[in-house]
């Protein structure tokens, strides 16, 4: 391999450095990044060059645009030539279930999980797109969980940007003479996280006088930091609360709603519910607490042409599936 030219020592590009080093002095280990082509991924596959000893590059093509694979034979060759060890192109299928927005993510991190051969693999996630992410959660009204925004580890997935602004990242393209790819998407009104991007943001800034996304971020991180306080307590809870598949609704009922909740929806999701909702979530809870024999919740899980149900029987919760007869 022709050796790489050091970085030039740029403010941006040295400020997206610092992070990258950051974070694989606290997850050390074989890393891959997600390479899309655009100024975030761009700058993270040159940032993670210069920090780490080796790194590979996976390029996920979605295929939803025409000429999308020569996008992506373009960025895997750019990480060629920053340094990457090798760079392999992942083409995908978008199934559209969902949306388009969602399928695309689907599928793009299955394609990423399946490549990266026991690596941790660096997404381009910056500032910018946690305090969009918080926005979207507080729209969707799920309580603390969904605003608590992305995690800078997530295993496998790291995010060592998440500090960093988009501005930053761009300016780093400039100090390495790199063009990024500019998607389309990006730019389209028809998706949420673009608007919130391009016209709410923009907005929130302006009326508050600014600081408006390092605000949102900061949130986030408080908010995670109290979440894994929680989350311990909820699992000490649950713990003394089992009895076989079933939880003993006597050893949690006089607990804190907060940790009773988690406690629950942790076992919810052991008997195999899914796309569980605060709604759900409180009508369990009031199996427990507010008990005056009604019925059993059906929740996300099971097979078709059956649904899963939460009951109380004898002092303790527990799931079964319910067949149709139809």
């Amino acid at each position: 391999m022709t050796p790489v030219a050091p970085l030039p020592e740029g403010p941006a590009i040295l400020e997206v450095r610092h992070a990258v080093r950051a974070w694989i002095r606290s997850w050390p280990g074989p890393v891959a990044v997600a390479l899309s082509g655009g100024a975030d991924s761009l700058a993270l596959t040159a940032a993670a060059v210069a920090e780490a000893s080796s790194v590979r590059a996976l390029v996920v093509d979605h295929g939803l645009q025409p000429g999308s694979k020569d996008v992506a034979d373009a960025a895997a060759a750019t990480a060629v030539s920053l340094g990457c060890a090798d760079a392999t192109v992942l083409p995908v299928r978008v199934d559209r279930v969902g949306g388009m927005e969602a399928a695309a993510r689907r599928a793009r991190y299955a394609a990423l999980d399946e490549a990266r051969d026991g690596a941790n693999v660096l997404v381009a996630h910056t500032l910018d797109d946690q305090a969009e992410t918080v926005l979207l959660g507080l729209s969707r009204g799920s309580g603390p969980r969904s605003i608590a925004g992305m995690a800078d580890w997530d295993e496998p997935w790291g995010r060592p940007l998440l500090g960093v602004r988009r501005s930053v990242t761009r300016a780093a393209c400039e100090e390495l003479g790199l063009t990024p790819f500019e998607d389309p998407h990006n730019v389209s009104s028809d998706f949420t996280r673009v608007r919130l991007r391009l016209e709410v943001l923009p907005l929130l800034e302006d009326v508050l006088g600014g600081g408006v996304a390092p605000a949102l971020a900061r949130t986030a991180a408080q908010l995670r930091e109290d979440a894994a306080v929680l989350d311990d307590l909820a699992s000490e809870l649950l713990a003394s609360a089992r009895a076989g598949d079933e939880l003993d609704v006597t050893a949690i009922a006089d607990r804190p709603a907060a940790l009773r909740r988690r406690a629950v929806r942790v076992w919810l999701h052991e008997v195999g519910a899914h796309s569980l909702s605060d709604r759900q979530l409180r009508t369990i809870d009031d199996l427990i607490v507010r008990w005056r024999g009604q019925g059993g919740v059906a929740v996300g899980g099971g097979p078709a042409g059956a649904r899963l149900v939460v009951q109380r029987r004898h002092g303790r919760l527990g799931a079964e599936l319910e067949w149709s007869l139809l």
